[in-house]
């Protein structure tokens, strides 16, 4: 019931008439490089995901501190 490799080539011809191996390649290259970008962001998704309770409070702190600063600098202003 499976498919034969007979099958196989019928679809793989089909394909080429209807394509063209030229848009083949190409297609095939843009599915490579989305694959690609893919993998990446994944990569640094998880690099993101393990950063320590330390690294995120000292860049809670450094959020807070630009804040506070910006907020004087606006006070001075005025």
């Amino acid at each position: 019931m499976g498919i034969s490799v007979t099958q196989l080539l019928i679809v793989l011809v089909i394909v080429i008439v209807l394509f063209g191996t030229k848009r083949l390649r190409n297609m095939g290259g843009d599915i490579g490089g989305a694959i690609k970008g893919f993998r990446s962001a994944m990569k640094d998704g998880e690099e993101d995901k393990n950063l320590t309770e330390k690294d995120s409070d000292v860049i809670d702190a450094e959020v807070i501190n630009t804040e506070v600063t910006e907020k004087k600098s606006e006070q001075d202003k005025v």
